[in-house]
């Protein structure tokens, strides 16, 4: 694997494949990162998700100068020195408790922290490559194989692959080399972000601690934040132009600092940017995909635009393994587009809606009374665990349609929902642990409700067969599903952590006629035929060749007992990103 940016998202992407043992070379034309222009602040809860399942989340925690229990909200003020205007509690996903539907809460960490960390693992894979300081300037591509011209310091050489990734963000080439091109606007009017030392700020803001401090003012309108409890912050400046004339950077940080006396102020760096909205046409072409930035880019308000990135590189990253080890078929990379796309689309237009709601345009409600009112549409911006969380992939071609009505979507709140295609829903489990902790890497059998004495069960009449590195009981309980109350005990989760599976020709394969016999693989196990009812609702076990639920003719056949094999009903879910699935057009 080629995989062109070693950004977040090449970086995310690196981390998937390398975890997997896939050979990887990433190629990055920074050798240093950036530190003075971090302009992504939040990590949000499903990519601190990943990275729980890679290793990482309690690394970034301990790397990120601001601990969630530092603070959860987001303050509006008419000055970072003068008077609060209202507060958003828990923004962010920022909580400093455990809550029961997540895993992880989010991270208020500049990006820079991010992929300092990421690049620390990286190292850490033996099967991953970085050439730091090189650049892919040239992409070809045949039935093949790619091959990429890599220029660095000694000059340029071609690197061939089976597929490349174009994580080369926006002015990268991969996008170009394919033919795609973007489609959407921009926003009306730049924004300058700054990075700004001020010993001695913090203890004289009057305000509770915040993770953004937005300012309304009639004079300078953005907001600010910490980058660290000692003297370091940044702010955004909205609506100011520098297309023209370079804005005094220092005098707008005071502005927006307030009155104070003895306040020193030291601009470390300046930024100049405008919001994009911008998709492409195509995410990949024959053995070239698009990931992250080079696939769209999002306005930055919400904090989705790294994360969005990071779900692009799993997504693909599992499926690419999938293929390259021989457990998934070529056709699962053709659900990349379709399940990544609609979630980028869908993420740019709720970001968008911020952009008329930015800080200027409360400020002639000042002087009414009614600014604090009025400032609750903002709350799109600060609560978006729907957009975060509940995003689907219904539409996918590898995703099984269950009949269940597909999910509305609700970018405000988070509803777990059981229905194929949805981020599992999560649970702790009695002895304190995350769910999610214990899915492979590959497909996940989850037994809810307790045990079976007997060793056997009725199974959902659909034949197939299941090939998983770890078949492994994760104890009794129950999974919410507030769509259709409770998954029942003894139901079937048959997902992946990021991806699905099938046969060596990507499809999933059936016995016998009708439903007859399901079968389930373990690598380290001969393949084991499980009693099963035609009734796909029915969890009741049998002891002979009749159901006990349905003695008037269902069917029982071929009793086992193996402790490989869990307890299974009819239910259908993914682990731990989506649930159930079908390639090559069959069921698995």
């Amino acid at each position: 694997m080629l995989v062109a940016g070693g950004g977040p998202a090449g970086l995310a992407a690196a981390v998937e494949l390398g975890r997997r043992g896939i050979r990887v070379c990433v190629v990055e034309p920074r050798v240093v990162i950036d530190h003075d222009r971090p302009r992504a602040k939040s990590t949000s809860i499903r990519t601190m998700e990943h990275l729980r399942r890679w290793g990482l989340a309690g690394r970034l925690r301990d790397a990120a100068a601001l601990p969630v229990s530092w603070s959860q909200d987001v303050a509006f003020c008419t000055a970072l020195l003068g008077t609060e205007l209202t507060r958003f509690r828990n923004a962010f996903g920022l909580y400093d408790v455990r809550r029961d539907d997540r895993a992880e809460h989010g991270q208020q960490v500049p990006q820079p922290v991010v992929e300092q960390v990421l690049r620390e693992a990286v190292a850490e894979l033996p099967s991953v490559t970085c050439l730091m300081g090189h650049t892919v300037t040239g992409v070809e591509q045949d039935a093949q194989g790619v091959r990429a011209t890599v220029t660095g310091p000694d000059g340029a050489r071609v690197i061939s692959a089976e597929y490349l990734l174009g994580c080369d963000g926006a002015a990268g080439i991969t996008r170009t080399a394919i033919g795609a091109s973007y489609t959407g606007s921009s926003g009306e009017r730049p924004n300058l972000s700054v990075v700004f030392e001020a010993p001695g700020l913090a203890e004289k803001v009057p305000l509770n601690p915040a993770v953004h401090y937005w300012v309304v003012s009639p004079s300078v309108s953005g907001l600010m934040g910490r980058l660290d409890l000692d003297d370091r912050w940044w702010a955004i400046v909205q609506k100011v132009d520098t297309r023209e004339t370079a804005p005094d950077a220092l005098a707008l940080v005071r502005s927006l600092i307030g009155p104070g006396d003895g306040v020193q102020v030291r601009v470390v760096a300046t930024d100049p940017w405008i919001a994009r909205m911008l998709l492409v046409d195509r995410y990949n072409s024959g053995r070239v995909f698009l990931v992250g930035d080079a696939a769209h880019l999002n306005p930055p308000w919400g904090g989705h635009g790294f994360n969005t990135c990071v779900g692009d590189a799993v997504n693909i990253g599992w499926k690419l393994a999938a293929v390259l080890q021989g457990w998934g078929g070529s056709g699962l990379l053709d659900s990349y587009e379709p399940e990544r796309r609609p979630v980028a689309a869908q993420t740019i237009a709720d970001s968008s809606a911020q952009e008329k709601l930015l800080a200027p345009s409360f400020a002639s409600l000042l002087d009414s009374g009614d600014v604090a009112d009025a400032l609750q549409v903002k709350a799109g911006e600060f609560y978006s665990e729907g957009l975060v969380l509940g995003y689907h992939y219904a539409a996918s071609p590898i995703v099984v349609d269950d009949g269940s009505p597909v999910p509305p979507h609700t970018p405000e709140t988070y509803a777990p929902t059981a229905r194929p295609g949805a981020r599992l829903p999560h649970a702790w489990l009695p002895d304190g642990t995350s769910l999610y902790d214990l899915l492979g890497d590959g497909f996940t059998l989850l037994r809810l409700g307790d045990a079976d004495p007997a060793g056997e069960t009725c199974l959902p009449e659909e034949p197939f067969l299941l090939r998983h590195e770890q078949c492994r009981e994760v104890g009794s309980g129950q999974i919410a599903d507030r769509d259709r109350g409770l998954l029942q005990a003894g139901a079937i989760v048959r997902g992946r952590p990021a991806g699905g599976g099938g046969n060596e020709h990507g499809q999933a394969e059936k016995h016998g006629k009708g439903p007859a016999t399901h079968s389930f693989r373990h690598s380290n196990h001969a393949t084991r035929k499980i009693t099963t009812c035609q009734d796909r609702n029915c969890g009741r076990p049998g002891q002979a060749r009749t159901c006990p639920a349905h003695p008037s003719g269902k069917q029982l056949l071929t009793r086992v007992n193996a402790p490989e094999i869990l307890r299974f009903g009819a239910a259908n879910v993914g682990v731990p990103g989506l649930a159930g699935g079908r390639s090559g057009g069959k069921a698995w």
